[in-house]
């Protein structure tokens, strides 16, 4: 369940074959230009040839990661409104493309901590409503910078509890291991994390993991990500993640720098995950 968010340059139908590169088992892609607000809709016969490339390339899951203007606990009504509608749009495109999940980032709360989060799950709720069937939102974990919500284990669950039951278990989460850094849990010590957020939320809710190591040091709240075991996280965590079998289910993304030539440095740090899987404690030459 290893993979990599790939480019949906000219076309969703493309990215499948991008992942298929690397030898993917699972991607995570845009389906819309994530800095513009245009919502664009797919057509029928695109729709159709993503289906397509998906089954040829045989993925096991593909989840899309939705726009970075969003803002679902935004105090301002426009605002607000406006990522309503955007988000809605982003789930309406990846249930028509038979998407497992989107990915979402919560919304920085500007004025009240609890005000906002309380606005955030709002509209979660009412955008699942608004889109029915078994398209999941897995909340993310943030580096917790300015008024972003969802650093800390306990603000993710408090946000999943104030949404009404049966929109519920249609959410789950992704952790980020550059944002946990981030946020300052100790990935050096990565065991006592999983046991908090077993404790904190269960470790049946970890539907994904961003694998990322990072620029930035532990605790800064700057998100910064770097290539896997050249950062400030080293490769030692991410060396136990992949031999932990209680992530073999666990949809696991790269999205570490692609800097001048995206194929090849995917391709390196997949298959440096890989050899940690294996048991290798120095990556093969050359990656």
């Amino acid at each position: 369940m290893l993979g990599a968010h790939v480019s949906s340059q000219g076309g969703v139908a493309s990215a499948p074959a991008r992942g298929a590169a690397l030898r993917a088992e699972v991607i995570q892609l845009f389906t819309k230009t994530p800095n513009q607000w245009r919502e664009p809709t797919i057509a029928a016969d695109a729709i159709e040839r993503f289906r397509s490339e998906v089954r040829r390339h045989r993925l096991e899951a593909v989840v899309a990661h939705d726009s970075y203007l969003i803002n679902l606990a935004s105090p301002d009504p426009v605002l607000r409104a406006r990522s309503i509608t955007s988000f809605r749009s982003e789930l309406v495109r990846s249930r028509a493309l038979g998407l497992r999940a989107v990915v979402s980032h919560p919304g920085n709360y500007l004025d009240d901590a609890a005000a906002g989060l309380e606005r955030n799950a709002r509209a979660y709720a009412e955008c699942l409503e608004s889109v029915p069937g078994d398209l999941e939102v897995w909340i993310e974990g943030t580096a917790g910078s300015g008024t972003a919500l969802g650093a800390r284990f306990e603000e993710l669950r408090d946000l999943r509890n104030a949404l009404p039951d049966d929109i519920r278990t249609r959410v789950g989460f992704c952790l980020d291991t550059a944002h946990l850094h981030a946020v300052g849990y100790d990935l050096a010590r990565v065991e006592p994390i999983w046991e908090e957020f077993d404790r904190v939320i269960g470790f049946d809710l970890l539907k994904c993991l961003h694998l990322n190591d990072s620029r930035a040091a532990r605790g800064s709240r700057v998100d910064r990500h770097e290539w896997i075991g050249e950062g400030q996280i080293g490769p030692e965590p991410f060396r136990r993640i992949m031999r932990d079998s209680r992530f073999a289910g666990v949809v696991k993304i790269i999205e570490t720098p692609k800097r001048d030539d995206p194929l090849r440095h995917d391709r390196r740090m997949l298959r440096r995950l890989r050899a940690y899987a294996r048991g290798n404690t120095r990556a093969p030459a050359g990656v």
